[in-house]
């Protein structure tokens, strides 16, 4: 069967669009099995059904690791199972965001075990039910995926925990990774079964899920496809300990756009792609984006929300209003500090109650007056960790309630049963203050919740004895380790390692006047209102659209195997330079001019090896013996560097200096392009990159007769960067009434005369042509990095003008896919030679039937 991608590729040689065909299809038949289904049967119904609708409605896929659904076997003596919405699920709750006009369709997995003989029934009923897709994963492969690598490595590893022995983690087992990939990969197919991959959205969820998305675009190159991490993205020193962290980097760059909750996250993973991965992130107009070959992949950061409409109805429930009183009761006399999380060791229970020891031990006062509800939900992992967690919790809870308590007074209580969503809204509605120190956290939106159900409502105002009209008052202490604590400002911020601190913050949250509670409470209560989960998620599908808007007319198609398949995406006039194309052209001319990179075009960037070795120096000797063609090599090196380079070139032109330096042949002077009085500027700039230099390990700076360099190729990428970022502010500040221009390239700061570039050499060499009376007919022109676009732009403006023929033929090439004003590209040096042979070895075909005079061959060296 032959793949998409190859499809796409076929389609794009033959010069036609991709097609699918699946727009206006009817949801075929879930199977329970991995594939994509058969379309026969719709293919063969009337043509009514396939008419296009008037009514033009958006379909969003939501894929998460489970549905928002709650299963039950019946109890009516039949066989078969029950089910309904699952309120509390985020998936369910993003809905109101998306819009009435805004189709939804889920895929996941159940939380119960479903019975072979009974998939196909249950696939059926929540498709025509609930428009869920369930993904059926057999009981062993999905404990090795989720309680294996998910919670084993994924999850530790994303809340910092290096797996240092294995009790931590344990060591990284590959039969685990093999398992995630499979079940992303049953996932990868209900999704197909589903979708229309040329209009609908899909919205992948979190780190159960990482490497869908290269499965999806691999099927589909064109999906519009975003992703959203609910969980930390940790530091790339903790990420690159990771053994397959190369290919959950590039697969989450196979979505359109990936979603963060906090800066540091979204930082962290630029980190890690442009430290492990080379690619550097750009921010346009707001936007934070990745180039990953062609693709732009968006960034956004935006902190998800509660559901408010949920949250307001639970209040108004008499059952809330009953529990309220009980509580009330309970407590009355008392001042209650509230903790609700999860029994794990990542929400920093047992630093909590050893602060609240430390808060009565030093506030005698206090004994009797204060009790602290801890509220312990169930773990979601397992394991040894999960058993130690409770161990402590509950012997440190015994030895303070053993210390500080007396008859008919705990200070502290741990419920530790699963509760109503009503009876925690209960805890919250009576509690002075909530108390949230995780030591670290994707989101929590425990503070939240918190603060909507301290503005309570009539009902609850009535039962608690306040006053209607009188604001409202609340006071959060929440760790700085956690996703919500950048969006609550009027909150007491901690580090929950300090015990000392949340002990003092504790006592802080008490004593703090009655004014200043009202108007914290008003500030995080005005936040949270406007930033609901509905706000989230239609902010998401906004950036998703922006994200996509591209995919129609971008020339697509996939490349790599396995995890590292990746997707191509050019400008429809950007394609690959056909070797057999330009030497049939080169073949047909007569005043042909060459102009060729060198670093980077000619020879691997970067290598070890700069100057040109012998293949390089025989294609341009070749290419210069032919009188039909005139050739340079315009770079960024100096005269002498190109000088030795380059001695065995009798006939080669060379620019030097981004064309500052010209010299016809060998036997020729170097010329000046550019009349420059002095340099005097350089005693400005050079104490200043001396400066950063002193600073930046691996920095240094090449001094050139007409440039001043600050290169950090070698210095750590992202303190090089933030450096020559701060650089170019200032030398651009000291420099602004000189005639110079400053500019940043690749890994470099550089200083150079106004008017300095090689788009110079390409108006020279065409000028002089002109004058000689042959105007050229072919013009090539190959380049790698931005200094080499002047070039570009010069050659093919040209194209409009008297100076060059009017049948002229021009190929501006760059090296890579990349945005570049050429109109064509090869992959890399070792296809810029083929090609460059190919030309010679031409030359050297008509030489032997004509006589040859000495030319000259101009190369671009960059």
């Amino acid at each position: 069967m032959v793949s998409r991608s190859y499809s796409n590729l076929l389609d794009l040689t033959s010069g036609d669009s991709p097609t699918f065909g699946r727009a206006g299809r009817k949801l075929s038949r879930v199977a329970t099995v991995a594939g994509v289904l058969s379309e026969l049967d719709d293919e063969s119904r009337s043509n009514a059904s396939d008419a296009p609708s008037s009514i033009s409605q958006e379909r969003m896929i939501i894929v998460g690791n489970q549905l928002p659904l709650r299963a039950h076997k019946r109890t009516d003596g039949e066989k078969g199972w029950n089910f309904s919405w699952d309120e509390d699920s985020l998936l369910l709750q993003l809905k109101d965001g998306l819009g009435e006009d805004v189709e939804v369709i889920y895929v996941g997995s159940l939380k119960e075990e479903i019975d072979l003989s009974e998939q196909d029934d249950v696939a059926q009923t929540l498709l025509e039910t609930f428009k869920c897709v369930p993904a059926f994963i057999p009981p062993e492969l999905f404990s090795k995926f989720y309680h294996g690598f998910c919670k084993q490595h994924l999850w530790p590893l994303f809340h910092y925990m290096l797996p240092l022995s294995p009790d931590l983690g344990g060591r990284f087992d590959r039969s685990l990774w093999q398992a995630y990939v499979s079940v992303n990969k049953i996932f990868a197919d209900k999704v197909m079964e589903v979708i229309n991959p040329d209009d609908d959205f899909v919205w992948v969820h979190d780190y159960h899920l990482m490497v869908l998305p290269t499965f999806l675009r691999k099927r589909f190159n064109r999906v519009k496809l975003g992703f959203f991490l609910h969980s930390p993205f940790p530091s790339s020193e903790i990420y690159r300990t990771l053994p397959v962290r190369d290919e959950i980097l590039r697969t989450l760059l196979n979505s359109d756009l990936i979603g963060f909750h906090t800066f540091d996250y979204a930082r962290h993973f630029l980190s890690c792609c442009s430290r492990m991965l080379g690619i550097s992130y750009q921010s346009k107009r707001g936007y934070i984006g990745l180039e990953y070959y062609g693709r732009t992949v968006s960034i956004k950061i935006l902190p998800v929300g509660i559901h408010m409409g949920q949250l307001q109805s639970v209040l108004d429930l008499t059952e809330t209003e009953t529990r309220v009183a009980e509580l009330r009761d309970k407590f009355h006399g008392q001042t209650v500090l509230l903790g609700v999380d999860d029994m794990d060791i990542f929400k920093g229970i047992s630093l909590k109650l050893l602060a609240f020891e430390l808060l009565l031990s030093q506030h005698p006062d206090k004994r009797g007056e204060l009790v602290l509800v801890q509220i312990a939900n169930p773990a979601r992992g397992r394991g040894k960790d999960v058993q130690e967690v409770q161990a402590e919790t509950y012997a440190t809870v015994k030895r303070i309630n053993q210390k500080f308590g007396r008859t008919g007074h705990e200070p502290v209580i741990l419920v530790d049963k699963p509760l109503q969503f009503y009876e925690r809204i209960a805890y919250y509605a009576i509690a002075e203050c909530c108390l949230v120190t995780a030591v670290r956290d994707g989101m929590n939106l425990i503070p939240y919740e918190y603060v909507i159900c301290r503005q309570g409502t009539e009902k609850l105002d009535a039962t608690l004895g306040l006053n209607p009209t009188e604001p409202k008052k609340s006071m959060l202490v929440v760790s700085e380790f956690i996703g919500c604590s950048p969006s609550l400002s009027g909150a007491i911020r901690v580090n929950p390692w300090n015990i000392d601190a949340v002990a003092e913050a504790m006592d802080s949250a008490l004593i703090v006047s009655e004014a200043e509670k009202q108007m914290r409470h008003e500030k995080h209560y005005r936040y949270v209102c406007t930033h609901d989960v509905a706000y989230w998620a239609q902010s998401f599908l906004q950036d998703l659209e922006r994200a996509c808007r591209d995919h129609v007319r971008r020339r697509c198609w996939g490349i790599g195997f396995g995890l590292g398949f990746r997707v191509i995406a050019l400008d429809p006039s950007f394609r690959k330079l056909s070797v057999e194309h330009i030497v049939s052209v080169y073949k047909r001319t007569k005043n042909r001019a060459i102009l060729l990179d060198y670093d980077g075009t000619m020879t691997v960037r970067n290598s070890i090896s700069k100057g040109p070795n012998a293949e390089v120096i025989s294609i341009l000797n070749n290419l210069c013996k032919d009188p039909k063609n005139i050739v340079f090599v315009v770079s960024g090196k100096d005269t002498k560097t190109l000088n030795q380079w380059f001695s065995s070139c009798e006939t080669l032109g060379l620019a030097a200096e981004h064309g500052y330096f010209v010299r016809q042949n060998r036997e020729a002077k170097w010329e000046n392009c550019v009349a420059v009085v002095d340099f005097y500027w350089k005693q400005i700039a050079e104490p200043v990159m001396r400066l950063y230099t002193e600073t930046t390990d691996g920095s240094f700076i090449d001094s050139k007769e007409s440039t001043l360099v600050w290169n950090y190729q070698y210095a750590d990428p992202d303190f090089g960067s933030c450096q020559a970022k701060e650089l170019l502010d200032h030398l651009e500040s000291v420099l602004a009434n000189e005639p110079v221009t400053v500019k940043s390239g690749q890994h470099i700061v550089e200083v150079k005369p106004q008017g300095v570039n090689k788009g110079l050499v390409a108006e020279r060499l065409l000028e002089t042509m002109q004058q000689k009376g042959t105007v050229a007919d072919f013009v090539l022109c190959i380049g790698d990095d931005r200094s080499d676009e002047d070039m570009f732009e010069v050659i093919m403006s040209a194209v409009a003008s008297d100076s060059l023929s009017p049948v002229a033929e021009v190929f501006a090439c760059t090296v890579g896919q990349k945005p570049s004003k050429a109109k064509y590209y090869l992959e890399d040096t070792m296809e810029i030679l083929r090609m460059l042979q190919g030309l010679a070895s031409a030359s050297e075909h008509s030489a032997k039937h004509v006589s040859i005079s000495p030319q000259r061959v101009l190369i671009d060296r960059e």
